[in-house]
């Protein structure tokens, strides 16, 4: 099989889901991870099974969970080509001065470590593939937002995506930024009526994806169009 792999953490819901059909649709086989497998094992039935959808469980704070992931996706399929660290939570209320900082703690762990050890368990195999790295940033690490530490986990993406890129170059890997304003998803309670969908945000993921080896589109910011006034 020769089919190009995609690797997808956060593969459950929203973004990482989206993306996934969107990317089966253009050919890609999967490897769709997340903490829990019961919705990936739908989504990989959906997607046409085992032998196009893998189906992984996965904690990303982990160093051996995603160790394991990324060996499972090469035994089951011999390469890989794009992997799309998607991975995130949100935070909570109270700001710098009042935040659970426990919360504070999973979210750094989730956001920040374990798009870190995404990129260190899979850059070796991407090598092979002269393959593509995307990470979900978003909006919000573009901006400054008051007392917002899930701002400051993505601004922390922007520089990890910055930063592998340099020590990447010239091998052929590309690096893509996939910055999303607000998106219709689990992650917010109530998305406003104008909120993007995840389809939208998918619909970059691929954009970047398809472009021509010599094309390395860095960034992409999508927000919503804001409503009639």
């Amino acid at each position: 099989m020769s089919d190009r792999v995609m690797l997808i953490t956060g593969a459950s819901s929203g973004i990482g889901a989206a993306t996934a059909r969107a990317a089966a649709a253009a050919g890609y086989r999967l490897a769709l991870a997340a903490r829990s497998t019961d919705r990936l094992e739908a989504l990989s039935g959906d997607l046409g099974g085992s032998e196009r959808a893998l189906a992984v469980q996965c904690d990303v704070n982990d160093f051996d969970s995603q160790q394991a992931m990324v060996q499972q996706v090469l035994d089951r399929f011999g390469r890989l080509d794009a992997v799309f660290a998607n991975a995130g939570i949100g935070g909570s209320s109270g700001g710098f001065s009042g935040a659970d900082t426990d919360r504070w703690r999973e979210m750094i762990l989730t956001n920040v470590y374990g798009v870190g050890l995404t990129l260190r368990h899979t850059i070796e195999a991407l090598k092979e593939t002269r393959g593509h790295i995307l990470l979900t940033g978003s909006a919000a690490g573009r901006v400054t937002i008051p007392g917002s530490m899930y701002s400051a986990t993505k601004w922390a993406v922007s520089a990890i995506g910055y930063g592998v890129r340099e020590e990447l170059r010239g091998t052929g890997i590309r690096v893509t930024l996939i910055e999303p304003g607000m998106v219709d998803t689990p992650f917010f309670d109530q998305p406003p009526s104008h909120a993007l969908k995840p389809e939208d945000v998918a619909a970059a993921v691929l954009y970047a994806v398809s472009q021509p080896a010599h094309v390395d589109v860095n960034e992409i910011l999508v927000r919503p169009t804001p409503p009639p006034e």
